[in-house]
Parts: structure tokens; sequence; C-alpha cells
């Protein structure tokens, strides 16, 4: 990976978005790595500014926590990283408008190959498991599919393959035109 198309940059090399349980955090972290970049987890900012994101939903509810995350996801569109967003990060308008900027991968996973990713019961939409999933991806996809570059599922395919695959496609984009 070039060095020169990150210099001075302030955008990210990719964003990641997707459904709860996707792979989001697990695949930034093997881009960032491919690519010698930083990785920001808008999930982990938040955490480690407000407190767990159940805590928050629990005592601010769904709207003020959707405030919080797009503040996040304002200042990590800022840095030359590979940004993976929460799932429902898209839905806030400003975050929403701010991606159509940007090189944006959709994760994709099937309801079968989810079911044990959700398990740990941390996700505060999900507590009716794989059936409450469905229905909010199933409300999403119109705005994940318009917001999509690219679309990978994670389901059944080893993610260090869809790494390598997306890493090739960003360093073609920013090695630009060959001449």
């Amino acid at each position: 990976m070039p060095d020169a198309p990150l210099a001075g940059s302030s955008k990210p090399l990719v964003v990641l978005i997707g459904a709860p349980g996707a792979g989001k955090t697990r695949m930034g972290k093997r881009l960032a790595k491919l690519l010698d970049a930083a990785f920001i987890d808008t999930d982990k900012t938040i955490v480690a500014e407000h407190g767990v994101i159940t805590g928050i939903f629990a005592e601010h509810g769904e709207p003020r926590f959707r405030e919080i995350e797009a503040e996040h996801v304002a200042r990590a569109l800022e840095q030359p990283a590979v940004v993976a967003l929460g799932g429902g990060a898209v839905l806030h308008p400003s975050s929403n408008a701010a991606l159509r900027d940007h090189r944006v991968v959709l994760l994709t996973v099937t309801p079968e190959a989810v079911k044990s990713r959700i398990a740990n019961g941390k996700r505060p939409l999900l507590a009716n498991g794989v059936d409450a999933w469905i229905e909010l991806v199933d409300a999403r996809r119109p705005v994940y599919d318009a917001l999509a570059t690219r679309t990978y599922d994670t389901s059944h395919r080893p993610l260090d393959h869809i790494a390598v695959e997306i890493a090739d496609w960003i360093s073609s984009e920013l090695e630009g035109p060959t001449q």
C-alpha cells in the first residue's frame, strides 16, 4: 500500500456498514492491518466516552443514543482510517448524508449465520433474537443498499478472504488510473 495517497488525507479509506452481527468490527480490524491504517469502531468510541450502549439505551432512549452516535460518526469520518459503524448509524440523517461522499462497504449476513453472532445479549434492539434481527434488517435494507459502494456477504466465506478482496479494491482506488 503506497503511503502517498494517505498523506494529508482526512477521509476514511473505507466505511463498513451493515446489520448487527455482519462482522463489521472483525472485518475492520483485518482491513486496517492489511492497509496499514488505523481502525475506528464507532461503537467502541461511544462506549469509551459514554459507557455501555445498553446502558445509554436504558437511561436515555434510542433517540439520544442516535444523536451521540452521529457525533462519533462525524468525528470518525474525518480520519484517514478504516471505520466501522454501528448497525443503525446510517439511520441518522446527518450520518446518512455524510456517507454519500465515502467508499462504503455493506457487509451482509444470513439469519442462519447471524444466529450465534447475536446471542450474547449485548444488542439492545435484538432482545427477541433472530426474529427481531430479521425485522430490523428488512427495515434498514433500503438505506444500506442506497449507501453501499460494494457489498460482501460474510455468512460463509472466510473473513480473511473478503478482507483481501476489499483491500485490493481500496488499494487500486487509491493508486488511481495507470498511465
